[in-house]
């Protein structure tokens, strides 16, 4: 009789284990829709995007999506507070901008890094940052290529308010400079420029240019704390799809950056300046699933709080990132 009991004992506990996990667990045979924003023209993210429209690893993950493609970070922002995306995809500067509103939308993990550059032409005399004393630097004001040369002037012990002069251009509008000066020792006015890949990354790959300095941003996969709460794990489900993502990138580089370059529909890009923009991050070097990480690391929290540093005053306060960004939706991707 007790042995009975026991038994009867064993298999409720067994069964309320088996209950628990199952109830925990993700489920991946649900399809939650979800809309994913992101930055047609941006490399590496872009061809990221492109390995989950190509293939069927958001399937896999739960997820069927629709893509909403715009052109820069702050687009992606106004339609995140639209309503009209669920997922962005983008840089730590309009991350910060976007969390300022307070509107629910949290970091859930790191997208990628991604270059922003100061360059001279390939015929100037200036090899080095602090060869810039005294000239004129182009660079698009406000975006994560201000900040990145100023912090490269400084440490190089130039003040990039009196040492330099720091002239206003679009990065849309470098591209047709750069390339009628290309055999020039200046671009019209400027002595350099700098900007965010892939723009200089395909100067770089057609030999424009010199590169003088590389920075790193830490760039975001954003959702929102609402959708998350209607959709359980679907913050997990979609960073195991860009783990997932970066995991075909390696191993099929060539491939993802012709669908990058079909869609992108960029002047001169080319694989070379595909792989270019992408040098500076790991998980597509590395040779070993398990060494790829969406996680944030130490580092990236203070990336991303001097990009939000520095937009202080345009936003009107300060933003901690920290309060905004964490590693919760991703402590179990692998």
């Amino acid at each position: 009789m007790k042995q009975k009991n026991l038994l009867f004992i064993v298999i409720l506990v067994c069964s309320f284990i088996f209950t628990n996990v199952a109830c925990t667990s993700i489920d991946y045979t649900k399809q939650t829709k979800i809309r994913i924003g992101w930055q047609v023209p941006w490399a590496t993210q872009g061809q990221i995007v492109q390995i989950l429209k190509h293939t069927d690893i958001l399937k896999k993950n739960g997820l069927e999506a629709e893509f909403v493609g715009r052109t820069y970070g702050p687009e992606l922002n106004a339609a995140a507070l639209g309503g009209e995306i669920d997922v962005v995809l983008t840089a730590d500067q309009p991350a910060a901008a976007l969390f300022s509103k307070d509107k629910g939308w949290i970091g859930i993990g790191r997208l990628m890094y991604n270059r922003t550059s100061t360059y001279v032409p390939i015929n100037s005399s200036i090899n080095t940052i602090k060869e810039l004393k005294d000239k004129t630097i182009g660079i698009p004001i406000g975006a994560a290529a201000e900040r990145v040369t100023n912090e490269a002037l400084i440490r190089n012990g130039l003040d990039p308010k009196k040492d330099v002069k720091i002239i206003n251009i679009d990065i849309r509008n470098q591209g047709a400079l750069v390339v009628l000066n290309k055999d020039k020792i200046k671009w019209d006015q400027f002595d350099a420029l700098s900007g965010f890949d892939p723009t200089p990354a395909i100067f770089e790959s057609r030999r424009y240019v010199k590169v003088l300095d590389v920075g790193k941003v830490c760039s975001l996969v954003l959702m929102n704390n609402d959708f998350i709460k209607k959709n359980p794990k679907v913050a997990e489900k979609m960073m195991q799809s860009i783990f997932d993502a970066y995991d075909y990138y390696r191993k099929n580089v060539e491939q993802a950056n012709k669908w990058f370059m079909q869609e992108s529909r960029l002047n001169d890009i080319d694989q070379n300046a595909c792989n270019i923009a992408a040098s500076i991050e790991p998980n597509i070097k590395v040779e070993d699933r398990a060494k790829m990480r969406v996680y944030f690391i130490e580092e990236d929290f203070e990336i991303m709080q001097r990009a939000a540093d520095f937009i202080e005053t345009k936003i009107g306060k300060r933003v901690n990132m920290k309060e905004f960004v964490n590693n919760i939706y991703v402590k179990d991707i692998k």
